[in-house]
């Protein structure tokens, strides 16, 4: 079974933020002969990698609710410029929607076991032109 990841989606306004800004930094990853993932940064490194790794994802807290998430790739280590041990999360470049569930805010990320994640929002129906403040309203109704 998989284990998640949980973090806060810092500076991201909703989920067209957040698609921004992995667009961005693939599009800069593609232009520099690079895959297009995109790379989170954090200071800690997750001991439970393997199982992370294992069909894993990142899921971010966006504006005080689990919104979106993004697949884990790997977990790499390096050293930045002042000589501190940084992680590096490669994210796959697909953020997929999942059924708002409200969440309080923490610093760094938590474990988030495959049980406890919300399920992705399926839009079989055209519901991705849905603006995020219906779909959120709308999903906390149990209508979606």
């Amino acid at each position: 079974m998989s284990l998640h990841l949980l973090k806060l989606c810092v500076g991201a306004t909703g989920i067209d933020d957040l698609r921004g800004w992995v667009s961005q930094r693939s599009m800069a990853a593609i232009a520099a002969g690079l895959e297009p993932h995109t790379v989170h940064t954090t200071r800690m490194t997750p001991k439970r990698r393997d199982e992370l790794l294992d069909g894993g994802s990142l899921y971010w807290v966006i504006s005080g609710q689990i919104r979106a998430r993004q697949a884990l790739l790997d977990i790499t280590n390096h050293t930045d410029g002042e000589g501190i041990q940084r992680c590096d999360l490669v994210l796959a470049p697909q953020v997929v929607d999942t059924v708002p569930v409200p969440r309080k805010p923490f610093q760094g990320w938590r474990y988030l076991k495959a049980e406890d994640a919300p399920r992705d929002l399926d839009f079989g129906d055209g519901g991705d032109e849905m603006p995020d403040e219906l779909r959120a309203e709308l999903a906390e109704l149990g209508l979606l």
